[in-house]
């Protein structure tokens, strides 16, 4: 399947099975999404915007969290990935550090 770099709401919309109100809705409750738009104001969404979007979908209707409990989820899963990139960093570091100890 060709991924195209960006999609129309109505393309969204069908995608997660919701009506493009609920998106819109969601924009505004949701800073992070935030879909380029061209001068008459249409909306288009890239495939990180829809990731997002399926990620909040599936909290509110399959998990059942509330608005701020997605939010809360959201944070986290936010602080949780610059977590893991920085012990990613330290572990290469170390084994820099490491392997350089070895050959002095």
């Amino acid at each position: 399947m060709n991924q195209k770099l960006y999609y129309s709401i109505g393309e969204v919309s069908r995608m997660l099975d919701v009506k493009p109100s609920l998106l819109r809705f969601w924009e505004t409750e949701f800073p992070s999404i935030r879909p380029h738009k061209n001068n008459k104001g249409t909306r288009y969404y890239t495939p990180s915007d829809i990731a997002l979007l399926r990620h909040i979908y599936h909290l509110t209707r399959d998990c059942g969290y509330t608005l701020d409990g997605v939010r809360e989820q959201l944070r986290v899963s936010d602080n949780l990935d610059e977590k893991m990139q920085i012990v990613q960093t330290l572990t290469e570091a170390r084994q820099f550090l490491v392997s350089l100890k070895e050959i002095l």
